[in-house]
């Protein structure tokens, strides 16, 4: 098989998963691309994550306490079923045959962006998006709007008819769906009218409280009538500048961060054509040549969640404490469950500043046990998940990963082939006297020194 169908194998595994596993590089050289596409897009039985975990109402046994230790405890207990859950989604991004579905949902997590305490509510919502990842849109954003995570996060639990809350409005139009420049600000009132009574029970049911919707004639998005939320998110699919912001997003994420306008007006067309058919858009990129273009491979910065995912991916690691990753994700910037606000993590260069990238180039020594962890997260009231005030004891506990990492198994893929080109997504860039320079001629010596290059942190 040519060079090039090697890098087109690696380029289409990276974006539409988080890279090749440890057992699918011999068949890197194999197959074709349209054979790897047909493998990413099968689907399984859906799985749900689910977990047994202590409930918080076992708190109300707790006579003996005072508020403040009961509240404390419903805190730690929160804070323990959040990190089961992020660890979890890691796994599954990790270890599930289903990569694009994950990679999917992956996006759809720092699309629909929120951040509450309540871990059945996240769990809820995260399932929303893994299970419509590749589904349909309108699907996923009736579902992800009506989650009480979501509308928890927007207040929208506080928009009531006498005293309408704007924010779940806004942000619908403005980050899910429209973007900036194709409303107005009457149609932010007049949706967030719409949407007044859209909340959820105690059980976190979604519900309509009749009581405290506005039965007034609203005119929004240029139609008028007694429009409540199912009729505003209705109208908004409606506008071809939803499909045109959607599909631009998924180019950036999947493709590039330059946009090619003739492209995405061809994709979003097809896109709004289809009914808001995910999957169809998504395999439509996959299968275009212009995909491959050599201007489109090797041009993203890996998010801290695909660099580390990617490695796991390829090193078969026994991990002892897997609740180590939730401290690297803060170091590195990126914790599942925690974006830093609605709009989602940031992309591209902002991932990379001087402590990071250190840290980036240092995680394969890290967790090959060639050098301890020498960082010490930095203090966030939102995403300390119970570490604040403790972070000595944090930095020397984590100095030691507790990773063993199969080197036997590697060294067996890897035996006689040029390493750098099945890790490195341009490795014409890559001057491998340098490599060589550092390295014993090693399988495992020259992959963690290839893992700690400046060019793997790209894909």
């Amino acid at each position: 098989m040519a060079v090039s169908s090697l890098i087109n194998n690696k380029h289409l595994l990276w974006r539409a998963g988080f890279g090749s596993g440890i057992n699918q590089f011999d068949d890197l050289n194999k197959k074709d691309s349209k054979m790897l596409i047909n493998d990413l897009f099968k689907e399984e039985n859906f799985q749900y994550i689910d977990y047994e975990t202590p409930d918080v109402k076992t708190i109300d046994y707790m006579d003996d306490k005072s508020p403040a230790e009961k509240r404390k405890e419903i805190q730690r207990i929160n804070r323990k079923q959040n990190e089961e859950l992020n660890l979890n989604f890691l796994d599954k991004m990790v270890n599930s045959k289903e990569q694009m579905r994950e990679k999917m949902a992956f996006f759809w997590h720092g699309h629909f962006a929120s951040r509450i305490q309540n871990p059945k509510f996240n769990r809820q919502l995260l399932n929303v998006i893994r299970k419509n990842a590749l589904g349909n849109f309108k699907d996923l954003l009736f579902e992800v709007s009506q989650a009480p995570a979501m509308l928890n996060f927007l207040n929208n639990q506080q928009n009531k008819k006498d005293h309408p809350n704007e924010n779940f409005a806004r942000e619908v139009m403005e980050l899910f769906t429209m973007g900036r420049g194709n409303y107005t600000e009457k149609d932010i009132r007049e949706g967030a009218r719409a949407f007044t009574g859209w909340g959820f029970d105690k059980e976190g049911n979604f519900v309509e409280r009749k009581k405290f919707h506005d039965e007034g004639t609203k005119t929004f998005l240029g139609k008028t009538g007694n429009f409540t939320g199912t009729d505003a998110l209705n109208i908004i699919l409606e506008q071809k500048a939803t499909s045109k912001f959607i599909t631009a997003k998924i180019y950036k994420f999947f493709v590039n961060d330059n946009v090619d306008e003739a492209i995405v007006n061809k994709l979003s067309e097809s896109f709004y054509q289809s009914g808001y058919d995910i999957k169809k858009l998504m395999k439509d990129i996959f299968s275009s040549s212009w995909f491959y273009d050599k201007k489109n491979i090797g041009n993203r910065i890996k998010s801290p969640i695909e660099l580390m995912v990617g490695m796991m991916r390829t090193l078969p690691m026994n991990i002892q404490n897997p609740e180590n990753f939730i401290v690297y994700q803060k170091l590195l910037g990126q914790m599942l469950l925690y974006p830093p606000n609605v709009a989602g993590w940031p992309s591209g260069k902002s991932w990379i500043d001087s402590s990071t990238l250190m840290l980036r180039l240092q995680i394969p020594q890290i967790w090959s046990g060639l050098r301890p962890l020498d960082y010490r997260p930095k203090e966030d009231d939102d995403l300390d998940m119970g570490l604040k005030n403790n972070t000595n004891t944090l930095t020397k506990s984590f100095k030691n990963p507790n990773i063993t990492i199969d080197w036997t198994r590697v060294e067996k893929i890897f035996i006689g082939k040029n390493i750098e080109d099945y890790l490195i997504q341009n490795s014409k860039s890559l001057d491998m006297d340098s490599v060589k320079n550092f390295s014993d001629n090693t399988v495992k010596m020259t992959v963690i020194n290839l893992m700690s290059t400046p060019e793997y942190q790209l894909m």
